[in-house]
């Protein structure tokens, strides 16, 4: 496997772990529906102005959901994994803008059947239909614009002009009169066939300027290429946000079957004289309460699948079914000095700020040259006379060198500009390198701690599935009323809540990794796993 990373699979998926839950007052203990949601395509895809300077997003707090906002322990671990993404997502990219890359170019029609969508086809439609990628592609093709009109400051330029001049001359206005002669001289004409030829023999300015459009287009290409990883990372997240989605309904299901039955014997307990009302009306109230989140985490899934398509250029009235559940694989550990080495290797956003560190020095040294010599020629061959019959072949040839004699304030101002930008690209490149290495490391400690979570919410599930099934056997038993089997489910709702979301955010962690080592395009199968 390439890149040294290596995945064992686990046989525990999600659908094994979920059970139902429900509280004993009606309200609910969390509500993942929202709190998974919030990671969504609320991923930064950061790309700033001619920088790679990371930001903060602005508002990253848990969304509410149609049954209230969420709460619990895991909301702040989800939470913190969405500030990792945003961290990871820096880029130097100055077209493409954060919301550009959830949106995109609309590819085909809707075929009016369900499709299968894996993840492969997924990244493939963002690669190709991206927002993101398309203005990133526009603005390398500016970048190559820009630099091809620099170049022709340094070739010849050959133009051709024909002209007719047809005139006639009064010789009294310019005060010439000749006793017996007409002054008025005409109508006639002049006829030019001509081309004009000019070229930059010495201007080192121009080279310059030359050299500094060219890294500035370099630039541009590997920014593009940094923003192929920049999709892959938000189309990566926005499958497994689905992904999540539809494990947190098929939990529900399972509880919403388990609370019915809590609620069928609690009636029959009712009905024999064993057992008080209250004991239907708890549990009515808390199958109602699973009815009311299997709705809402419906829709979540609804909402979040429009986003995903959003992403990828998939029409909006498009039914898709995911068909890659992306289960949890463990993460071996990768030494973490040897993954900075790689990712300052590998990462396009890193090589794109040297590029511009390149021009900006190109800059500099253009703006001192502004005050050297330049040598230049121009000439022009034509066929002059007054028809093209009676022409005669006519030519000028110049060489001339220019230089500035007197304008000291402005050369000194350019001198300063293009120093102070070279500064700020310096400056720039040297903390990206420093981003780049604790994009790495907070992956890496990411993966750590969510593999941590997984293992231990898979307990915690296990505990309190065992904890769920005693109190309803004394339930049934009547040693005791619902209120322990209410409490045991709602534990076992939390337990779920918190596996689920420890799953989604261990795989995310993973294809984050991917895209701090900037290999999310050819690698994020590596990093992610089996299906």
């Amino acid at each position: 496997m390439s890149n040294g990373i290596q995945n064992t699979q686990d046989a525990v998926t999600i659908g094994d772990m979920v059970q139902p839950r429900k509280n004993s007052t009606g309200k609910r203990v969390t509500d993942r529906a929202g709190s998974i949601a919030t990671f969504g395509l609320s991923l930064c895809l950061a790309a700033t102005a001619a920088s790679a300077q990371t930001a903060s997003p602005s508002g990253n707090q848990p969304r509410p959901t149609q049954t209230g906002t969420s709460s619990g322990p895991d909301s702040s671990a989800m939470a913190g994994a969405q500030q990792q993404l945003y961290t990871v997502s820096g880029s130097s990219n100055s077209t493409a803008t954060q919301d550009s890359f959830k949106g995109s170019v609309v590819e085909g029609k809707s075929s009016g059947t369900t499709i299968d969508l894996p993840l492969d086809d997924a990244i493939q439609r963002g690669l190709r239909n991206n927002l993101g990628i398309i203005l990133q592609g526009a603005s390398q093709r500016n970048a190559n614009g820009q630099r091809l009109e620099e170049l022709q400051a340094l070739l010849p330029t050959i133009t051709g002009a024909v002209s007719i001049n047809v005139q006639q001359v009064n010789l009294a206005a310019y005060g010439l009169k000749f006793p017996g002669f007409n002054p008025i001289v005409g109508p006639f004409q002049v006829v030019d066939f001509r081309a004009y030829l000019t070229q930059n023999l010495i201007n080192v300015s121009a080279l310059q300027n030359y050299i500094s459009s060219k890294h500035s287009f370099s630039a541009a290409k590997l920014t593009a290429q940094d923003a192929r990883d920049m999709v892959v990372l938000t189309v990566g997240n926005a499958y497994l946000l689905c992904v999540a989605d539809t494990a947190r309904i098929e939990a529900v299901t399972a509880e919403l079957a388990t609370s019915k039955v809590s609620l069928d014997q609690a009636a029959a307990a009712h009905d024999a004289g064993t057992s008080p009302k209250l004991d239907v009306l708890r549990a009515r109230v808390d199958y109602q309460n699973e009815e009311q989140t299997l709705i809402s985490a419906k829709n979540q899934l609804a909402k979040d699948k429009l986003s995903l398509a959003r992403v990828i250029g998939l029409p909006l009235d498009q039914d898709y079914r995911l068909t890659d559940l992306v289960p949890y694989a463990a993460f071996n550990d990768i030494d973490p000095q040897a993954s900075v080495d790689q990712a300052l290797k590998t990462r396009k956003d890193l090589a794109a700020q040297g590029e511009k560190v390149t021009a900006a020095k190109a800059t500099k040294t253009s703006a001192w040259a502004y005050q050297l010599p330049v040598a230049s020629f121009s000439g022009d061959f034509g066929d002059l006379g007054q028809t093209p019959g009676t022409s005669h072949s006519t030519y000028t040839a110049t060489g001339q060198v220019t230089m500035p004699i007197l304008q000291i304030a402005k050369t000194k101002g350019q001198i300063e500009t293009a120093t102070a930008q070279y500064d700020q690209e310096k400056a720039r490149l040297a903390d990206q390198a420093q981003q780049v290495n604790a994009d790495v490391r907070d992956s890496l400690l990411d993966i750590q701690a969510a593999a941590k979570l997984v293992e231990a919410t898979h307990s915690n599930v296990e505990l309190a599935n065992e904890a769920l099934s005693e109190a309803q056997q004394r339930f049934k038993a009547g040693v005791s009323d619902n209120l322990p089997v209410s409490q045991a489910q709602s534990q076992t709702e939390q337990a779920n809540d918190q596996y689920i979301s420890a799953l989604y955010q261990h795989n995310v962690a993973k294809l984050a990794l991917a895209r701090a080592l900037g290999a999310a395009q050819t690698n994020y199968k590596d990093y992610l796993g089996g299906k």
